[in-house]
């Protein structure tokens, strides 16, 4: 890990870059066990559109984490699939998502209670800062 006080420019700041996009993370995980059409990544991870299936899987390509592969005869329609690099994020997607799993509850809470909070807040006539109004 880097000792840069801000991570600005950093290697550890490329990968976080890489899985703060939710959909990154979930099209590698749904690529794990092999090569997949867009039509199979969509019914896999259900919830995603034909638009952003597309810019995330141009993304992970772009980063070399995915590798596209042209239509076959014995395959028609264009394939997907994890380049070496892209495998070697596995193991860092399963430990977040075995981390939400275990904490995933306290986390919800935690924000179901600022969301109480707030509105409480609104309540009694003050203007109520949520972190997407902080940024603001």
């Amino acid at each position: 890990m880097t000792t840069d006080r801000l991570l600005a420019d950093c290697r550890a700041r490329l990968a976080f870059d890489l899985l703060s996009n939710t959909w990154n993370a979930v099209v590698l995980w749904a690529l794990r066990d092999g090569p997949c059409r867009p039509a199979e990544l969509r019914g896999r991870i259900g919830g995603i559109s034909s638009k952003v299936l597309t810019e995330t899987l141009r993304r992970l390509q772009y980063n070399g984490l995915v590798e596209r592969h042209p239509p076959q005869p014995e395959r028609p329609g264009v394939a997907y699939e994890l380049t070496a690099l892209g495998r070697t994020l596995l193991p860092a997607i399963d430990a977040f998502g075995a981390w939400a799993f275990a904490y995933g509850d306290e986390v919800m809470a935690a924000q179901e209670a600022a969301d109480r909070t707030a509105g409480e807040t609104a309540d009694a006539g003050e203007v109520a800062e949520t972190p997407e109004t902080a940024e603001a």
